[in-house]
């Protein structure tokens, strides 16, 4: 059985596999890896048992990333929580699966890695990675039972107490309303450690994806308290970032802009909010996410060979660079965020 490469940003016959196949989700559309070509650089591909004069029943989608300071390698996406790959038969999958075992070894790769969200069944060569908490609410029960499921004190509270401010609430796929949401988006990320991805990702994520991603805004006067990108696709929205200002956290916006996002999506006939992956060590954020009525599973990822894992130094390593992270300047964290994240994936 041969195995063909496709171009997912140029073969029609991808659009139309995705339409047909229900674990696709929106990090295998056109439009979000055209996202990742113009920020990164990235190259996608996806690899099928299907000739090219025949219709696309299967494919594995990959980024091939060629960095000089992380290796080179395939990854199943980048910066995707989740990617599942788009095959059923187990022959066919067994032979995608060997031929990149093959190209692991010709192109001298340092690693493939796949982030199924469906089962995975083990496939040779590869084995299991890391680990993360997963969390999904069902928006199907009515408006009236999603509330009773949040949480009285921390969430139910908090959105009275953000309705009750008054805060101005838009939403909106602009540039303008990206450069309102950019600065918490990078509050947020310096708490947490790490440096902003470039404002140029999600420029291209609104362009790219148009009516599928929005930013939704909550603000006191003229400062923003609060703000979160998600991106919608089928029956699914997917909570991407969010971002606060630590001086206005005692008014409830972070809470009030998910009840905002579910009652939405719910009436646009969305069943789904994906809330994302998370650290199965990051016990506060999990909390929270419960919190909101979500249901938790473990989401794992696969590598090819799985290379040597040093746990000490990587713990010392990453406590060291977050330190470091959250004592920089602002303006050094941005630019650490357009030097670093194209080497990450």
């Amino acid at each position: 059985m041969a195995v063909y490469e496709v171009d997912p940003l140029r073969d029609a016959r991808w659009p139309q596999l995705l339409e047909s196949d229900r674990r696709a989700s929106v990090f295998h559309t056109p439009g979000w890896l055209e996202a990742l070509r113009r920020s990164y650089g990235y190259t996608p591909v996806v690899f099928t048992t299907c000739a090219p004069h025949r219709d696309l029943t299967n494919g594995i989608l990959f980024c091939r990333i060629n960095s000089w300071l992380t290796g080179h390698r395939l990854v199943s996406l980048p910066f995707s929580d989740h990617c599942d790959l788009l095959s059923t038969d187990p022959e066919e999958t067994a032979e995608l699966t060997s031929f990149l075992g093959q190209m692991v070894c010709r192109e001298r790769l340092k690693y493939v890695e796949m982030r199924p969200l469906s089962a995975f069944d083990d496939q040779p060569g590869f084995r299991k990675g890391d680990s993360f908490a997963f969390h999904s609410l069902d928006l199907r029960p009515s408006r009236e039972q999603l509330f009773r499921k949040l949480h009285k004190s921390c969430i139910q509270r908090k959105i009275w107490r953000a309705q009750r401010e008054g805060l101005k609430y838009e939403r909106a796929s602009t540039g303008e309303i990206v450069n309102k949401f950019y600065p918490l988006f990078a509050i947020t990320r310096k708490r947490h450690g790490l440096p902003p991805p470039p404002i140029s990702w999600l420029y291209n994520l609104l362009e790219c994806l148009r009516d599928k991603a929005e930013i939704r805004l909550l603000s006191k006067g003229s400062e923003a308290v609060a703000g979160m990108l998600t991106i919608s696709h089928k029956r699914t929205v997917i909570y991407k970032y969010g971002g606060s200002n630590p001086r206005f956290h005692n008014l409830g916006g972070t809470a009030l802009l998910f009840w905002k996002t579910m009652s939405e999506a719910q009436e646009r006939g969305i069943e789904n909010l994906d809330l994302g992956r998370c650290d199965i060590n990051n016990q506060g954020l999990i909390q929270y996410k419960e919190r909101l009525g979500s249901t938790r599973s473990t989401l794992t990822y696969w590598r090819m060979p799985l290379a040597p894992f040093h746990a000490r130094h990587y713990g010392w390593s990453l406590r060291m660079a977050k330190q470091i992270f959250m004592h920089s300047p602002a303006l050094l964290r941005v630019q650490l965020g357009n030097r670093l994240y194209k080497h990450a994936g």
